[in-house]
């Protein structure tokens, strides 16, 4: 059996109305995507080799920063926020910026940039890591930011700018989000989320490490190992 590279991956949950009715951002893979089909999941995707060379605005904060470096030897912490940013302005058409002039945007962020946008980390948290298990044709180390919708940028019920690799672009309430069809991990982030009584650094971040040997739940908590 030929063995599946890992390839880290980042998404951005987004949370509205907290205080109020719940409710976070989803959308639906299409019928023929390799990976996932036809499941509701949050923004989000694999990390591309440029997100590496793009600046954040603002910096994460040093906890998140410290618990994406914990048990990690892949792309840096800023590198995988860029990732999930990036993944939400492709699929969504929604910005998490810093108003700020942005003349040198390469050209895959250049509607960011027109918008009048850089992207940012500020206000925005590391929330769960997970590793698909082994099987699937292909494998993904996804690490889970979490964002008040507060933060973005624009109408948040406008989703023109989207591209089409997810359909279905929703606001789902916290209760009714567990009924779509899901993946097992997407699932198990729902179940974290719905404990939340504020949008913030996690004292610690619940890590799904799937290996081929084991698969553990652990906990992530900023220090080096």
């Amino acid at each position: 059996m030929t063995d599946i590279p890992i390839r880290p991956a980042s998404t951005l949950i987004i949370l509205r109305n907290l205080a109020s009715e719940p409710q976070v951002l989803m959308g639906q893979r299409g019928s023929k995507a390799a990976f996932m089909p036809n499941k509701f999941v949050f923004p989000g995707g694999a990390v591309d080799t440029a997100d590496s060379t793009i600046p954040l605005a603002q910096p994460l904060t040093d906890k998140c920063h410290a618990s994406l470096q914990q048990d990690s030897t892949g792309p840096k912490p800023e590198t995988l926020a860029i990732a999930a940013i990036r993944e939400l302005w492709e699929e969504t058409g929604l910005i998490l910026g810093a108003r700020e002039p942005w003349n040198d945007a390469p050209e895959d962020w250049r509607g960011f940039a027109d918008a009048g946008f850089r992207p940012t980390a500020k206000n925005m948290y590391f929330f769960f890591r997970a590793i698909t298990p082994p099987g699937p044709s292909r494998r993904f180390d996804a690490r889970f930011f979490l964002v008040n919708a507060d933060q973005l940028s624009g109408d948040l019920d406008d989703f023109s700018n989207a591209s089409d690799e997810l359909s279905h672009l929703q606001w789902v309430s916290l209760n009714e989000a567990r009924s779509l069809n899901l993946p097992f991990i997407t699932s198990v982030v729902l179940g974290e989320l719905s404990g939340l009584s504020e949008i913030n650094a996690p004292i610690s971040v619940p890590f799904f490490k799937n290996q081929d040997e084991e698969s553990l739940f652990l906990r992530l908590h900023g220090s080096q190992q």
